[in-house]
């Protein structure tokens, strides 16, 4: 693995990380009644369309890696490509 490709990792992790940690701050506000359900479920759906995007985009950098290939060459796919797939 090059150098930038473990900062690329660290990069899509992170980024996991913070929407796990928007998530939960969006059912705090919900329960604290500082936005309404509707709110939450909207955001809380555009999240998880990210959050399965960056899944697929480091398992794609894993496969790639594993098969001896460039993890760069991993590309964010469509939401509408990823939902569908089962973990």
């Amino acid at each position: 693995m090059q150098p930038n490709d473990s900062s690329a990792e660290h990069a899509i992790l992170g980024r996991i990380s913070q929407m796990v940690a928007d998530e939960k701050a969006l059912r705090d506000l919900l329960t604290q009644g500082r936005i309404d359900g509707d709110t939450e479920r909207e955001r809380l759906t555009a999240l998880e369309r990210e959050l399965d995007q960056c899944w697929d985009l480091l398992r794609q950098r894993r496969a790639l890696t594993e098969a001896g290939e460039d993890p760069g060459a991993a590309r964010v796919r469509p939401a509408s490509t990823v939902e569908g797939y089962r973990s």
